[in-house]
């Protein structure tokens, strides 16, 4: 399974949040460290906050923070939310398929049963397992 690049950076996002959860990042502070564009993050960080694993605030001292501990948010449900449109295979997709092999496939069972798996096994970890500081801030605490 390949996860989409917003995905990606929903998760870098969520991780970074989660090594300083007291502070609140700016999409501009986050895309110049993961060498993104800003327009780009500003989407991802959107779709994080409706999801409800951000909170955001305009303005002077804004930015966005964890709306909840890392440890309460489990990474299957980031990703499951994050990759939502987003078929393994074309005959999953919400518009019906155009795959010949329909109805008589025996393949797509499977696929369904292998793709919860993958949801079930990143579900058995969370953000707090996952936190991500940057080398400068580590050797600063040091």
């Amino acid at each position: 399974m390949r996860l989409t690049s917003f995905t990606d950076y929903g998760l870098r996002i969520l991780m970074r949040l989660a090594g300083s959860p007291d502070r609140p990042f700016s999409t501009g502070e986050l895309a110049d460290e993961f060498k993104v564009s800003r327009a780009h993050l500003a989407k991802v960080i959107s779709a994080l906050a409706n999801a409800g694993y951000l909170k955001t605030r305009r303005g002077g001292g804004g930015g966005a923070v964890l709306s909840r501990p890392a440890s309460d948010i489990r990474l299957g449900d980031v990703v499951s939310a994050l990759e939502t449109g987003q078929p393994i295979v074309e005959c999953f997709s919400a518009d019906g398929s155009a795959c010949t092999l329909t109805p008589s496939c025996l393949l797509k069972d499977r696929l369904k049963q292998a793709e919860q798996a993958f949801f079930d096994d990143l579900n058995q970890a969370t953000l707090a397992d996952c936190i991500y500081r940057p080398p400068w801030e580590v050797s600063a605490a040091e």
